[in-house]
């Protein structure tokens, strides 16, 4: 492991050095001085002003006010009119100076030149850059069609303009980092529910959470009502999961459940709930579909059979059953998003919502909410036809209920390997980083090698944007004009935030709607693009009284809308049009109407299984390298059950090798009983191959470099729990 002690820095320090750094590089002439950070002599202090933004450190988007002295940002703090994240800031969220003020971020649009992955670069202009984005673009479209184009944005807010773009274009080969993460789940509830459910925590009395880590994988207003629901109303919290987790530290009761059989838990609680009677007959008769059915199916999974499969005592399933149904419809399953990430996943997570739909809990306090009225628009558009495109996307037909918009990166990325139905050689991505998220990343590599074209906009440069034939540097949060955006909270708020420049953007970085307006400009598709952001928000805002001031003043617009009984006279969008436990579509499609069970896969001899979670400190694999968080967690380590290292003869912290079926990787092993025999667990986002992230390069290792690649069956959603590795003492 290597020595991380001349990596520590403090927020004092790091000012101190980038003010430094900054000046040693303009005494260089190498870059443009970061603005702001040194005031000029003898200027007089000017007083500091607050300006309102929305984090973007996560997906949360949590409301925060930014102090900005002499045009330096110096502090960010929560703002408290925002509900949503209950006037709270963590500690990705402090950390957004340090992305805005990373030394190593990317200053402007840089060309390979050397071999990919050589790390060969020729600095260009702007104009040069598009140009050459726009030239390949025409190029690949008029060979291969314009579906030969693959668009792939992460979670931001202007991401939906990537997708605007794409569908302009005419390339139907449109996928987001959802289909990594989060998609079966959605898949299940929508499938049960008619729409994809808000938890309110805060107000249940009894949650049952699998797999979800709320404590640490952290999610607002969740996290935060979670505790306070706990401390002060006194609910109970039951969790499900091999790890001892911080979330299961905090709960009532813990269960070290097997990995893979959530959903012979659920079903147990189905059977137990069902055969004692103790579901609303009213409710369930009058809103769902298919109990008849779903009785005699959960007959035979009555909980001793369920304690055989997952490790839970007989006994404390039919109490936790009777438990959750005494405190209906104030409790609830929480609809988690790594509950199982298994190739049966959206029917694993069915099994979740089907025990939800027996607590009569959907749209009521303490239950799962529907989306409320926000009211914002969405500026419309009529994209051009081409007739040469193929009728579908490349990896449609292999996931049956796969989510159009979304799609597939697993199967897309094979559809490009084999290209079939049709060539994929061109990939646009925005601020995501595959190569560190996805799995199997020598099979992302492999796949990247067969690509013409690559170009890459994003902050820093990420191992995804080190393989790319073009990187465009993109500005922080603090520095962009963003549209408006709608906000859920559960029963804390329906809201709309936007973004405004905090402080000017640094270096040549541009926002990635003015890149896609250069090569729309370019491409003949200017009149699809002929607008600025603060006119589009306009249009967005239009109607909604009060909403510009309200942001202008308190950087939040609420909706007052009702938050419970939204669907008193609604009806359900399914195909029964009620919630349906029995589900009428998939039983048309030829898939099992009702959550079949079946053992998880073993893993081959003396191979232990890898699961995957998350940190309070980071996200995905996208803060690691700042500077602040990466003093909070530097590097990543194996966790090891005690047994399992006496029988591989490992000391803890000794370094390990660890291999699968994808590929291998070196890393110190921490020995603790908080991962049960046979399970391993470790990190995301270190060991990067990216040189200029200076704190991950080559430290600890990348998770994504061992994951295989299965997916789920029904949804596409890559099943990050599949994967089995061997542990092996490290020869040096």
């Amino acid at each position: 492991m290597p020595d991380q002690s001349h990596r520590r820095l403090t927020r004092r320090s790091f000012l101190k050095a980038a003010c430094a750094g900054t000046a040693l590089a303009a005494a260089a002439g190498q870059t443009k001085v970061l603005s702001g950070l040194v005031a000029e002599a003898g200027a007089a202090a000017a007083p500091w002003q607050s300006k309102f933004s929305a984090c973007d450190m996560c997906f949360n988007r949590c409301g925060l006010i930014a102090r900005v002295e002499n045009g330096v940002v110096t502090k960010l703090d929560p703002n408290p009119k925002f509900l949503k994240s209950r006037g709270m800031l963590c500690a990705k969220g402090n950390a957004g100076i340090a992305q805005l003020y990373d030394p190593n971020r990317l200053k402007y649009p840089l060309k390979r030149v050397g071999a990919r992955g050589e790390g060969k670069w020729q600095r260009i202009g702007w104009d040069e850059a598009l140009d050459l984005a726009a030239s390949k673009m025409k190029e690949i479209g008029e060979k291969h069609t314009r579906c030969g184009m693959w668009f792939t944005a992460g979670s931001d807010l202007q991401s939906q303009f990537v997708t605007r773009f794409a569908e302009v274009y005419g390339s139907f080969n449109v996928t987001s980092h959802e289909s990594l993460c989060l998609l079966s789940n959605n898949r299940a509830f929508l499938d049960t529910f008619g729409e994809v459910p808000f938890a309110d925590v805060l107000n249940s009395k009894y949650i049952l959470m699998a797999g979800a880590n709320r404590f640490e994988a952290l999610v607002t207003p969740d996290s935060i009502d979670l505790m306070t629901a706990m401390r002060e109303k006194g609910a109970k919290l039951v969790v499900l999961d091999p790890r001892y987790t911080k979330t299961a530290a905090l709960a009532d009761e813990w269960y070290p459940i097997r990995p893979g059989t959530d959903m012979a838990f659920m079903l147990a609680l189905s059977h137990v709930i069902i055969t004692e009677n103790l579901y609303d007959a009213a409710w369930v008769a009058e809103k769902t579909s298919g109990l008849e059915e779903l009785a005699a199916h959960v007959a035979r999974y009555n909980p001793e059979w369920a304690e055989a499969e997952c490790g839970v005592p007989a006994a404390d399933i039919r109490r936790i059953a009777r438990e959750l149904a005494a405190a209906a419809p104030e409790a609830m399953v929480y609809p988690g998003r790594r509950s199982s990430d298994y190739e049966n996943s959206t029917q694993i997570r069915r099994s979740f919502a089907i025990v939800n739909a027996l607590l009569a809990n959907w749209d009521r306090p303490g239950g799962l909410l529907g989306a409320r009225e926000v009211g914002l628009k969405k500026p419309g558009y009529d994209a051009p036809w081409y007739d040469d495109n193929p009728p579908e996307r490349a990896d449609a037909g292999r996931a049956p209920m796969m989510f159009e918009e979304d799609g597939s990166y697993v199967l897309m990325r094979e559809a490009v390997l084999s290209g079939e139905p049709y060539p994929v050689k061109g990939w646009f991505v925005f601020k995501t980083n595959p190569m560190q998220t996805a799995p199997d990343q020598g099979k992302t590599r492999r796949m990247i090698d067969t690509l013409d074209f690559m170009v890459v906009v994003d902050i820093t440069m990420s191992d995804t944007a080190y393989l790319a034939d073009l990187i465009l540097p993109a500005p922080s949060y603090l520095e962009r004009c963003d549209p408006a955006t709608a906000l859920q909270g559960s029963s804390a708020c329906a809201c709309v935030v936007q973004r405004d420049p905090v402080v000017p953007a640094l270096f040549e970085s541009r926002p990635v709607f003015d890149i896609l307006k250069g090569l729309a400009g370019r491409l003949d598709l200017a009149e699809f693009f002929d607008f600025d952001i603060e006119t589009y928000r306009a249009q967005q805002l239009a109607g909604l009284t009060g909403a510009k001031e309200a942001l202008e003043q308190d950087g939040v617009y609420y909706n007052p809308s009702k938050v419970y009984g939204i669907y008193e006279g609604r009806i359900y969008k399914t195909l029964s049009q009620r919630i349906e436990l029995f589900n009428k579509r998939y039983d048309q499609m030829g898939l099992d109407p009702l959550p079949v069970y079946s053992p998880p896969k073993k893993g081959p001899d003396k191979a232990l299984r890898l699961v995957v979670g998350r940190s309070a400190i980071h996200t995905q694999s996208s803060t690691q390298d700042n500077a602040l968080l990466n003093e909070l967690e530097p590097t990543n380590a194996l966790w090891l059950n005690p047994a399992d290292a006496a029988g591989l003869n490992v000391a803890d912290g000794e370094a390990v090798e660890v291999a699968s079926s994808a590929g291998k990787g070196r890393l110190p092993a921490r020995v603790t009983p908080d991962v049960p025999p046979g399970l391993v667990y470790m990190a995301t986002g270190f060991g990067s191959i990216s040189p200029t992230l200076t704190h991950i390069h080559g430290n600890g290792c990348s998770i994504a470099s061992l994951l295989a690649d299965g997916y789920d069956a029904i949804s596409g959603n890559a099943a990050l729990h599949e994967t089995f590795v061997t542990v092996t003492r490290s020869a040096s």
